[in-house]
């Protein structure tokens, strides 16, 4: 049933929380892992249409995503990387539709109200926007 999971990933600690939370469904159920992060800095979402550069922003991801690849595959799992740049919700929908996904495992920093009006919420539009199944595990403090 859950064939291929995508696993938004952050560069902060909730990237661990989630991943201890997946690891060992991913084991029962030989999933493959497709690790996301979506780059949004002005040259992320401009890259493309401004003909930019790299910027340090996206080559860090881009390494800090290599290094869980890595990691992950050293423990025996199936585990690609996609580097995604611009509106991090959007492109998580985009790529579970495209690369045919039947999880998506997120953690989640717990804003409320405030927090979600300012900051906005990555969960909130991909649980909308989004037919895959949701796993949503609260970030470790």
């Amino acid at each position: 049933m859950y064939r291929r999971i995508l696993i938004p990933m952050e560069n902060s600690a909730a990237d661990q929380t989630i991943l201890e939370h997946i690891k060992p469904f991913a084991r029962l159920t030989g999933a493959h892992l497709l690790l996301v992060h979506v780059a949004d800095g002005f040259v992320a979402r401009n890259y493309n249409q401004l003909q930019l550069a790299e910027s340090e922003e996206m080559r860090v991801d881009r390494a800090y995503l290599d290094k869980r690849q890595r990691e992950l595959r050293e423990e025996g799992f199936v585990c690609e990387t996609v580097l995604a740049l611009g509106q991090p919700s959007s492109e998580i929908v985009k790529l579970a539709q495209a690369r045919d996904i039947d999880l998506i495992a997120m953690a989640s920093h717990g804003h409320r109200l405030l927090g979600d009006i300012l900051h906005g919420s990555t969960i909130t539009e991909v649980r909308h926007r989004s037919a895959v199944p949701l796993l949503v595990v609260p970030a470790g403090k």
